[in-house]
């Protein structure tokens, strides 16, 4: 196939190093591949604060794709990073080819990811990062939440993942269009074994877009655990 030009967005307490395998394995193919970090997390944890918000992910990318002057971008939101992408395709459509959200979040304009959680689940959560943090950040979960079972990928993962800025899960995603997605192009990828629970609200929702959805056989963070199978799939949706 023609060569691509490749965003990859990570999700909750990750950092662009999540994609490290997929992107070698992407560029030896031929294509152009980044993977940005957001503010706060990863490389950029010693940026950490109170005032990062889902406003400050949203311009990480738009402001990365600009300064990389990259276009016809095959926009790809992992799990969490499927809000910031929602938002980038939202301001910067035109540099945009199509968008892939690999059990990615969805939120429509207005919309927090906690108003989305069960009212119990983001008390608790609020509670944790007050207790840990005062209120800055949520403490990373075990690589087993994720799917991540062997050794050597739980290490690769555990010792890489931060405390992730909290007001980003309680800021809305503030759209212009009326759309998820803003018209371009989109597919859902859903990850199936095990299928993450949080993700489930927007596979209903790509299913309510009539959007094509596509099962890989891997846990959540499939970029860790199948990263061969994971690029396939991205360059055939890029396709």
């Amino acid at each position: 196939m023609s060569s691509k030009t490749f965003v990859l967005v990570h999700g909750v307490w990750h950092g662009g190093w999540c994609w490290s395998r997929v992107v070698d394995i992407l560029r030896a193919r031929g294509h152009r591949v980044t993977a940005p970090t957001q503010t706060g997390l990863g490389e950029r944890s010693h940026l950490l604060s109170a005032d990062i918000t889902l406003e400050t992910f949203v311009t990480d990318i738009v402001r990365h794709i600009e300064c990389e002057d990259l276009k016809d971008v095959v926009l790809v939101g992992h799990s969490f990073g499927g809000a910031p992408v929602t938002g980038v395709a939202d301001r910067l459509a035109d540099r945009l080819a199509s968008l892939i959200y690999l059990d990615g979040i969805m939120l429509k304009s207005g919309e927090t990811w906690f108003s989305l959680l069960p009212p119990d689940l983001a008390a608790d959560r609020a509670a944790l990062a007050e207790k840990t943090s005062g209120g800055v950040s949520l403490p990373p979960a075990p690589a087993e939440a994720f799917g991540v079972t062997r050794p050597e990928d739980r290490t690769f993962l555990e010792s890489r993942l931060t405390p992730h800025p909290f007001a980003t899960f309680t800021t809305s995603l503030d759209l212009k269009g009326s759309k998820v997605g803003n018209g371009l192009p989109a597919s859902y990828v859903c990850c199936t074994a095990p299928s993450y629970g949080p993700a489930n609200v927007s596979l209903e929702k790509a299913h309510d877009f009539g959007w094509p959805v596509t099962e890989i056989a891997t846990g959540h963070d499939a970029m860790v655990t199948e990263p061969q199978a994971t690029a396939e799939l991205l360059e055939k949706l890029a396709s």
